[in-house]
């Protein structure tokens, strides 16, 4: 999998935040839920866990990533590996396949309701909201799968593929790394305010200045390059 920078790079845009002086009645929200819930699972600290994430069997979360409210992760054979930066938005599935593991890359966003099963998703993917992507299947490196697209067992796609449809087939050829890494920013930066309790960080002038500094960094991102 491929990695952003160096750890310095990173610290020098990791945001700060402090917690929500007049949040009251607040659901009990873990800061990084480093604790396995069986030895098979490996959860590094700096991951953000929503205290209503479940995670069963061989999991393993990279660092930085982040796992939002009602992710059901399972992996009753095989494994669930999630890489770095990425994040698992509210209400998505990942599940192995009895033939296969389920492997997200790093920087990637599974957004709401998506269902990864027995899959590989590359590096820098997007998949949208309530889209499937079955057993064997594998979704190229800066690609985007439209929400509700249904990617049938063992389907391949290249890098820099836009996906859409039921079945889903390619609909566009299109770098799309930049923009699909740049969400998965957003998304680091949101895990670090929610660790804080701060539930609007993006909204208002620091989000906005950092933003726009981390765009002009993922330009020059000489991994980014050449997808398509």
């Amino acid at each position: 999998m491929t990695s952003f920078g160096s750890t310095s790079d990173q610290d020098d845009f990791r945001p700060r935040f402090s917690a929500h002086p007049t949040r009251r009645n607040r659901p009990k929200m873990s800061q990084t839920k480093s604790q396995a819930t069986s030895q098979d699972q490996t959860i590094g600290p700096s991951v953000y866990l929503h205290d209503s994430a479940q995670l069963y069997g061989r999991v393993s979360i990279g660092e930085e990533s982040s796992v939002w409210p009602n992710v059901v992760v399972r992996a009753e054979c095989h494994e669930v590996r999630i890489g770095r930066y990425s994040n698992i938005q509210d209400f998505a599935m990942l599940h192995v396949g009895y033939g296969h593991s389920t492997e997200i890359g790093d920087f990637c966003s599974i957004t709401h309701h998506a269902t990864i099963h027995g899959a590989k998703i590359e590096d820098d993917c997007l998949i949208g909201i309530n889209a499937v992507v079955m057993d064997g299947a594998m979704i190229g490196k800066g690609s985007i799968v439209a929400g509700g697209a249904m990617i049938r067992e063992d389907s391949e796609f290249a890098p820099g593929s836009i996906i859409a449809g039921v079945p889903a087939k390619q609909i566009a050829e299109r770098d799309c790394a930049h923009a699909n890494r740049q969400n998965a920013w957003q998304y680091h930066w949101n895990a670090q305010a929610y660790k804080a309790g701060n539930h609007r960080s993006w909204d208002g002038p620091e989000y906005e200045t950092w933003m726009r500094n981390k765009i002009a960094e993922i330009a020059r991102d000489e991994d980014l390059t050449g997808i398509r």
